[in-house]
């Protein structure tokens, strides 16, 4: 933990007291979103002291060419920047001729900031005394309409508490905006026209080489102790921004107040000519609901996620309000309304690490938003990725000279299309080829439903395993396949041969693609004739996979009684992280990339990674073995790590454990673990946070078919609750130190096993365990 001021609170993320320290933080902390776009909870006024600027729009992205010291053939050409989208929430406020800063008012007071989960806004209130003497209290509110997901409201309310004053908004669009970091210092918008029309006002932009073109607009209403004042604004204009003054006269602890709404529309789901008319269009719904109505509606539409989506714990408030600050950001993310979209590995809280897609997607967001929302939203992610095999393809035939369809899907991509702008990264961490693979077989394990694989599943398996069956060599001196030079999912280590896990995933890969091959042949022939002639597979070849998959390579140590991380992992200084002196914390801050490198450290789950996605492989004893003597040099400094280690721990039965490892994952960024946080937030681990507890503590799996659950509790809480939509059945499980109750909802019974023993759970009745 490397901050506390976060207030614990079941239902909300509340900061009190202003610390100009503490902005950056809490600009992350408290971001918002609706799955098409998001922001950071930037003041609307001005603030002069240091800041993140950023609002996002889904699936826009520039693509920064890449900039690095030595080029070597491999790089990606460009690194996928997610862009600072032009800003619509900015309103300038001058009282008195004096205009609100928060970084040069001489007093600040009651100052509190609110992200309220359960209703989905964000409020901001302070009193302050302002340069010229005049104390006034602001009173904002703003959120993210779900349900008219393209426009966002703000509520804006100046109080004078000691004169009369005369109060000045200035509501304004900006697209003279910077992204935090460029490799180039490229100009990213293209401004195309900035125009008024009554009290509305419009920035037509385009994004420079992706062409992605984009209408913000806004419109606002003032009011004077809620009595709207009607006005002719004065208008100014530049090339790239556009304000409107609206002019209000107020007597002592009257209010003013102004309410906006602002947006984007986007050539994605509108004809770019016509951007203008779409735009209008949706202040006209917007304006005629008014902000009463919209906050209404969105209330109401949290509720509706939170009714499926929901855990509850009780006991302990800090614990409670990590889940569900992580199962907020999820949905600030992506609702699965548009299958064209992903979830970012910071969302729409920031711009480091570019992409909108990640491994993380298919390891860790996938089984989250199977059990939360339903198939169908996680059948689209799947289809995102079989839209983009073309380009996996591709990748693996131009940058590693690989041939006949085999496929290397990229470690970060927009469009199909590698990005990341790291090669030991991109070319060697290829193990999420096998996480492609094995959100198919999740998918399929999960929901039953076999139609997307001869649909599209199985040419993406066959592209996978062409990969691993080209990727791998044979050794002379081990007589078995070995894969040189890869990256784990420990990044700590780059260019080592014989990764365990991802050959062992590599071995999976190849067998669940010859599985598949056999069961599309035999009921369904159509597919199959379709897929043989698209992808020319023949006997020979799938012979040829088999004797790699059967003749792999794993390096295991005798002695200890493990598979090892890699070749040569004992050949370093092993000396755990209990050894280590804190100080030198976290390592990838503080050591050279060499020292790392030589060092046993491990980011993040690598050969337990492995255990964790094979688990019925494993005996028990063989994950303690693995657990034991893995975790003690596991530093924990990614945020994907916690939450595989506290499902390991409460296998085990390490109950103490794994509890401290959910704290640090549902609570990695509201306390800072990783002393990066202003940076944005890590919102694919979040779903990690969500599996440690249905998986981890609640103990679900799904074997042959069956639900099963091996419930236990952290001694810290009192109980604990989720649901989970199960093959088009919604289940509640509560888990209490007295016992497990199951209810379900609908009309059929549903046969689960809990500790191994059947039991048989009716509709709308309660089964306790």
């Amino acid at each position: 933990m490397n901050q506390d001021y976060i207030i614990p609170n079941e239902w909300s993320i509340i900061e009190e007291g202003f610390n100009e320290d503490r902005v950056k933080s809490s600009e992350s902390l408290f971001s918002i979103g609706n799955g098409a776009m998001g922001q950071r909870a930037n003041f609307e006024e001005k603030y002069t002291g240091e800041t993140f600027q950023g609002s996002y729009i889904a699936g826009v992205y520039y693509p920064d060419k890449t900039r690095v010291g030595w080029w070597k053939n491999g790089y990606p050409e460009y690194f996928a920047k997610v862009l600072n989208a032009p800003n619509w929430i900015g309103i300038n406020v001058c009282i008195n001729g004096e205009e609100l800063d928060l970084n040069t008012c001489k007093k600040i007071s009651n100052f509190r900031r609110e992200l309220n989960m359960k209703e989905g806004w964000l409020s901001r209130s302070f009193d302050a005394t302002l340069a010229n003497g005049l104390e006034i209290k602001v009173e904002t509110k703003r959120f993210l309409s779900i349900d008219l997901d393209e426009v966002g409201a703000i509520s804006y309310n100046v109080t004078p508490i000691s004169a009369d004053a005369t109060v000045i908004f200035e509501p304004y669009l900006d697209s003279g905006i910077q992204n935090e970091d460029s490799n180039w210092d490229d100009q990213f918008w293209n401004t195309i026209n900035v125009s008024t029309e009554n009290d509305q006002a419009f920035i037509e932009a385009h994004t420079m080489k992706t062409n992605f073109h984009t209408c913000t607009f806004m419109q606002s209403e003032v009011f004077v102790n809620a009595k709207k004042q009607e006005q002719n604004p004065e208008v100014e204009k530049s090339a790239t921004k556009v304000s409107f003054k609206y002019i209000t006269q107020v007597k002592t602890n009257e209010t003013a107040s102004i309410h906006k709404f602002g947006g984007y529309v986007v050539d994605r789901n509108h004809d770019k000519n016509q951007l203008i008319t779409a735009a209008k269009n949706t202040l006209k719904l917007a304006t005629d609901l008014g902000f009463s109505t919209l906050l209404s509606q969105q209330k109401e539409a949290w509720a509706n996620i939170w009714e499926m989506a929901d855990i509850t714990i009780e006991g302990d408030v800090k614990a409670q309000q990590g889940i569900r600050f992580n199962i907020m950001q999820l949905n600030h993310t992506y609702l699965g309304k548009d299958a064209r979209l992903n979830i970012g590995p910071k969302g729409f809280t920031g711009e480091k690490y570019g992409g909108s897609t990640y491994w993380d997607t298919e390891a860790y967001c996938l089984p989250f938003y199977m059990a939360t929302k339903n198939q169908e939203v996680a059948k689209s992610l799947l289809t995102y990725r079989y839209h983009q095999l073309d380009k996996a393809i591709e990748n693996a035939e131009k940058n590693l000279g690989f041939k006949n369809g085999a496929a290397l899907y990229p470690m970060v991509t927009m469009n199909g299309e590698e990005c990341h702008n790291e090669w030991e990264i991109t070319f060697e961490e290829i193990h999420r080829n096998g996480a492609i693979s094995f959100a198919i077989f999740n998918y399929h394990r999960y929901t039953n439903d076999y139609s997307y694989i001869p649909e599209m599943g199985l040419e993406v398996l066959i592209g996978i395993a062409r990969f691993w069956h080209q990727r791998v060599n044979f050794s002379e001196d081990k007589q078995k396949y070995v894969m040189l030079g890869v990256t784990g999912p420990n990044e700590y280590e780059n260019n080592i041969n014989n990764n365990w896990y991802t050959n062992y995933i590599a071995k999976w890969c190849i067998d669940y693609a010859l599985e598949n091959i056999e069961i599309v042949k035999s009921d369904f022939s159509t597919d199959y004739d379709r897929i043989v002639t698209k992808t020319n597979i023949t006997a020979e070849e799938l012979a040829d996979w088999k004797k790699v998959a059967d003749n792999m390579y794993f390096p295991y140590s005798e002695k200890h009684q493990v598979y090892l991380q890699q070749d040569g992992f004992l050949d370093k200084e092993l000396i755990t992280v209990a050894d280590l002196d804190q100080s030198q914390r976290p390592i990838n801050q503080k050591w050279s990339w060499d020292r790392i490198l030589r060092s046993p450290y491990i980011k993040q789950a690598d050969t337990l990674q492995g255990f964790y996605f094979f688990e019925d492989h494993f005996t028990t004893e063989e994950l303690e073995r693995h657990f034991d003597f893995y975790e003690p040099f596991t530093v924990h400094e990614s945020s994907l790590s916690p939450c595989v280690h506290s499902i390991q721990a409460a296998k085990l039965g390490r109950m103490d454990q794994a509890y401290t490892f959910y704290l640090r994952t549902s609570r990695l960024d509201l306390d800072d673990y990783n002393k990066e946080v202003e940076e944005g937030l890590h919102i694919t681990s979040m779903a990690g946070t969500w599996m440690s507890i249905v998986e981890g503590f609640g103990g679900m799996r799904i074997k042959d078919g069956l639900l099963h659950f091996t419930p236990q509790i952290p001694k810290e809480w009192d109980a604990y609750s989720f649901k989970i939509n199960f093959r088009n059945q919604i289940l509640k499980v509560n888990v209490s130190k007295k016992g497990t109750e199951f209810e379900l909802e609908g009309t059929k019974e549903l046969e689960l096993l809990v500790n191994n023993n059947k039991i048989l759970v009716k509709p709308n009745s309660l089964v306790t365990v």
